[in-house]
């Protein structure tokens, strides 16, 4: 019999195959034709690479059970798909800032059968075979009120546009992405956050939130009021932002579910993020509640959500 879980993540599981650049064969360029910065290399050649390191935190189904359990995790609704390959993601590393190769393999997309309902879904990246699937959550959601959505949508489905995904977003409880990411499900150039909240808030999520790279993050609350919180202060440079939305938004996430104030719940996130760019890879470095809370005891007094008008 399945135990009451309070969370339930909802992804294709993963290889990251993180390989540094060198800052001699490889640049960013910006402000082209105002495109977003383009990483450039020379097309043809045999470029050198400084180092590459695997993290299994996901990958083959042997690895990626025992990651999990490892770290305490359920493993009872994954499913191994027989004569299936992982999904394998390259991220090419320049400096602190990453451009991630991915590629979702075609799973059988489908829903567990709950015994008990479970607290939370957190639903994030899958492949482009899965639209049904999002149908099929958001029908489970409807059914069960007592289970709260949480959205975190990957390339796929920020590309599929709001219409597509209309129902899934009237379901969703908290709803999470980037300020880029915004402007795309919501066909817009529009740049103030309170607004993009409001929009973002208007397809249905309670509680929309928007990370805006180091210049921190926004969150409507369920009073019509936009907090901004600025990024906890780094203890040195950070070697790779992989992970720093995905360590904010789950941290977020376990805040409100034990109670705090959207508000409060901003305040965690960027205590995760901080540890995880310290690291390779989007899972070492990530803190236990009370190493995050001895971060919050610490903080500078600067570090406190504000209101947005």
């Amino acid at each position: 019999m399945s135990e009451a879980y309070d969370f339930v993540a909802i992804g294709d599981i993963t290889t990251d195959a993180f390989i540094e650049l060198s800052e001699k064969d490889a640049k960013v360029v910006c402000d082209i034709d105002g495109k977003p910065c383009q990483l450039m290399m020379n097309f043809g050649d045999k470029l050198p690479y400084k180092d590459v390191k695997v993290v299994p935190a996901v990958g083959n189904s042997p690895n990626c059970l025992d990651a999990l359990r490892r770290e305490n995790v359920s493993t009872e609704f994954v499913r191994v798909h027989e004569r299936k390959v992982s999904n394998y993601h390259y991220v090419l590393r320049l400096g602190a800032e990453r451009t991630i190769l991915i590629k979702h393999e075609t799973y059988p997309y489908t829903l567990p059968d709950f015994k008990v309902p479970p607290r939370y879904l957190y639903f994030s990246s899958i492949g482009e075979n899965g639209i049904a699937f999002h149908h099929e959550i958001a029908e489970y959601v409807k059914k069960h009120p007592e289970t709260k959505l949480v959205f975190q949508p990957g390339t796929f489905q920020i590309r599929l546009g709001k219409d597509e995904l209309k129902d899934l977003y009237a379901v969703t409880d908290i709803f999470f992405c980037n300020k880029e990411e915004a402007q795309t499900i919501l066909g817009t150039k529009e740049d103030h956050f309170p607004k993009l909240l409001k929009a973002l808030k208007a397809l249905g999520p309670r509680l929309p939130v928007i990370t805006d790279g180091p210049k921190g993050a926004y969150v409507e609350d369920e009073d019509g009021i936009t907090w901004h919180m600025p990024m906890y202060p780094d203890p040195k440079e950070p070697v790779d932002r992989t992970g720093a939305g995905d360590s904010f938004s789950s941290t977020f996430t376990a805040a409100i579910a034990l109670g705090k104030t959207p508000a409060e719940a901003l305040s965690w996130g960027p205590i995760n993020s901080m540890s995880v760019v310290q690291y390779i890879g989007a899972q070492e470095g990530l803190l236990t509640r009370a190493q995050l809370e001895k971060h919050l005891s610490e903080a500078p007094a600067s570090y406190k959500p504000a209101k947005v008008v």
